[in-house]
């Protein structure tokens, strides 16, 4: 049940200067902040107004209710023809010539509860609610105690005074809007300073962007020429030391033949380093063609097959192909694909000293295919996996000792991937071995799609 602190009859213009002092007079004693009380005070005198013009007379009436959510409440009744056209007044699209619209949209914004009811034959009636103040919650029958006391003894104070504080209140306003638009022409001063700042800062990225690109072409165009150097004695070095080991040119001593192997085998790592140098340069330069072709994978797994026979020993690691099964034949550069699988199996069966390397594929989906190679190796710790596709980069540690990379393979199989519209990803854990896999679609569908 609500407590009723104050009721004013509304007959004349000064009725609403009473209503509006009656209003913050309430608002201060029950706590209120000073802009809380001016917008009570501001929305109980616009409806007061507004009754005064069309009704002539009606009645405001000050309440608290203590139940729920306590609030002040302010109810303003009166017995006029009503408002005809009300959601388009709440809409605060019909403004009167007197100003009708605008006091029940402005009085609807301030106040946090608001409720209106309005007939031709009953008159308006409008409810306000504005939420207590969190100081006033604890101590709400004391405190209403006091209020009541306190408007009793006050009496109306002269409407000129009311007049009065209205024009402190806008001095007040005025000033302070004046000290906001000071701030706001100095932020919009240190903004356009950024902004100058920004634009400065844009160029000269834009030219030490060009500079990088023209370094990156340079160094592409460099790999590219030396690496084309580089071939041609390598290939001599590795042709006339296997003419040596084949004994076309007589017999070798035991450590004779001991040191051209040596020299073969350097060469040969030296040549591997190259090609992936000149195959990451061409892949940078846009210059690397891709040749699809129709294949089968079982085709694909015999030409592999056919690359590590020779460089297994009996009592090392075992290479396995598992058969693929329910896989369509491809069209896309199977040179390539044999490429990644290539780098995948030599890196597994370079960090696994004896185990299973398991070369497999399978489709994941109608336009895709997996080709994973899993070892029983060492394995790969989770914050050292995205670093090994990084060129020039390789996990160092104990199990590194005779068994140093170019760290060049990796990132050649994604970029290989990519160019073929696939993507490359690890699984790994240290002590359990790895899988790399190679994501790569059924059917190759160009350079613009890729």
């Amino acid at each position: 049940m609500p407590t009723i602190l104050i009721t004013v009859d509304l007959r004349f213009e000064h009725d609403v200067v009473l209503t509006r002092q009656r209003a913050r007079q309430i608002a201060a004693l029950l706590g209120f902040e000073v802009l809380d009380q001016t917008r009570i005070a501001t929305a109980v005198s616009e409806l007061a107004r507004n009754v005064i013009a069309y009704a002539q007379r009606g009645k405001v009436e000050f309440s608290v209710e203590r139940t729920g959510n306590p609030a002040l409440v302010v109810r303003i009744d009166d017995e006029g023809p009503g408002i005809s056209d009300l959601r388009t007044v709440l809409d605060g699209r019909f403004i009167s010539p007197t100003g009708i619209g605008l006091g029940i949209a402005s009085a609807k914004r301030l106040m946090d509860h608001f409720h209106i009811e309005s007939s031709s034959t009953a008159g308006t009636s409008i409810v306000l609610g504005k939420v207590l103040p969190k100081s006033v919650l604890e101590r709400i029958p004391e405190h209403i105690s006091n209020v009541l006391k306190e408007l009793a003894r006050r009496s109306s104070q002269n409407p000129f005074e009311e007049i009065k504080y209205q024009n402190q209140e806008l001095l007040s306003l005025m000033e302070d809007l004046r000290a906001r638009d000071d701030e706001l022409q100095r932020l919009n001063q240190e903004l356009a300073e950024t902004n100058r700042g920004v634009v400065a800062l844009y160029s000269e990225l834009d030219g030490k962007a060009g500079d990088l690109l023209r370094a990156s072409e340079l160094k592409t165009g460099f790999l590219s020429n030396m690496s084309h150097e580089f071939r041609t004695p390598l290939a001599s070095i590795i042709s006339l030391t296997g003419i040596l080991l084949d004994r076309m040119d007589g017999e070798l001593a035991e450590e004779q033949e001991k040191q051209v192997t040596h020299i073969k085998g350097a060469a040969e790592s030296l040549l591997r380093l190259v090609n992936d140098l000149l195959d990451i340069a061409k892949i940078e330069a846009g210059k690397t063609e891709v040749t699809p072709s129709a294949f089968h994978v079982v085709d694909l797994f015999s030409t592999l097959k056919g690359t590590f026979k020779p460089m297994l020993k009996p009592e090392g690691v075992h290479l396995a192909f598992d058969e693929p099964d329910g896989i369509p034949m491809l069209y896309t550069d199977e040179a390539k694909i044999l490429q990644i699988l290539r780098n995948f199996v030599s890196n597994a069966i370079k960090f696994t000293d004896c185990g299973r390397v398991t070369v497999s594929a399978r489709a994941t989906s109608g336009k895709e295919v997996m080709f994973s190679v899993a070892d029983s190796g060492i394995g790969i710790a989770p914050e050292h996996q995205e670093f090994i596709f990084a060129e020039f980069t390789q996990v160092l540690g104990n199990h590194q000792k005779g068994k140093l990379g170019t760290g060049l393979g990796l990132p050649l199989c994604r970029k290989l991937a990519k160019l073929l519209g696939g993507a490359v990803s690890v699984e790994s854990a240290p002590g359990m071995g790895s899988t790399f896999s190679a994501t790569i679609p059924l059917v190759y569908s160009g350079p613009n799609e890729a």
